[in-house]
């Protein structure tokens, strides 16, 4: 029986040639299921494209997760620690795009990091613009949407809330993420405008966080106990801070 998982593998050219063969005859079957399928495969071949320039950037490195969760568990907690924590950030990043603590070498690459942004940027420029199908699984079925995502990530997931920023969940989808899957949820608000929150596997426990403008797409990236994480908006710094803080602290310890 060919499930979604042998689909995605089929999308992904996971699949060895017994496993290529049996879904192929499956698709021949099913024209309905075979259309979504090649038309998920060009959307992969379009997203690789994407992704394939890299950033070369220096990176003036000031902040690190790590110490966040540190200066957390010293003196400052509830409001206050948070407050703080947002400030340090939104100070460090006046200064440019990068975020990370004097422990890392200005020179460093930033590859990851990097990589989760440029992706999550081109997720949402290539989702956000759709009419008929912005998700694949709507938020009418949160709990399977968020079941099946975490099991193709191998990590618990949940949908932040951002009701406090004008917000609502939309839905989500998945995504290739090279040999891997990476995970779309979509958020809109009452004008319509959207937000997307991006997690894909990735390697690193401490790196930093990222602000990344492209055009009018504002995104935040950081990494956290393996995984990646990404914040993209039409919005500036300012007005993603404040979220990308939220979806922060919403993931935190879930791993």
């Amino acid at each position: 029986m060919t499930g979604e998982d042998d689909l995605q593998a089929f999308i992904d050219d996971r699949l060895d040639a017994t496993g290529r063969a049996a879904v192929e005859a499956y698709l021949a079957v099913h024209p309905e299921i075979r259309e979504r399928v090649a038309t998920e495969r060009r959307q992969l071949t379009a997203l690789r494209g994407q992704l394939a320039a890299k950033f070369a950037e220096p990176i003036p490195a000031r902040l690190r997760i790590a110490n966040i969760r540190a200066s957390r568990r010293g003196h400052w907690t509830g409001w206050m620690r948070s407050a703080a924590a947002a400030l340090v950030i939104f100070g460090a990043g006046a200064a440019g795009g990068w975020f990370a603590n004097g422990l890392a070498p200005a020179s460093a690459p930033a590859a990851p990091t990097t990589s989760i942004a440029q992706g999550a940027t081109a997720a949402f420029r290539t989702f956000v613009v759709e009419v008929a199908h912005p998700v694949e699984v709507s938020v009418a079925q949160e709990a399977h949407l968020l079941q099946w995502l975490g099991k193709r990530l191998g990590r618990p997931l949940a949908a932040p809330d951002l009701s406090r920023f004008g917000y609502r969940l939309m839905g989500g989808r998945l995504l290739p993420a090279g040999s891997a899957a990476a995970a779309q949820l979509m958020y809109d608000d009452a004008s319509g405008q959207r937000l997307t929150v991006y997690v894909r596997a990735a390697s690193g426990t401490e790196t930093a966080f990222r602000f990344q403008q492209e055009g009018d797409a504002a995104t935040f990236a950081w990494i956290d106990q393996g995984f990646g994480f990404a914040v993209t908006a039409i919005a500036g710094r300012d007005e993603l801070l404040p979220i990308a803080e939220a979806v922060y602290r919403g993931f935190e310890g879930k791993s």
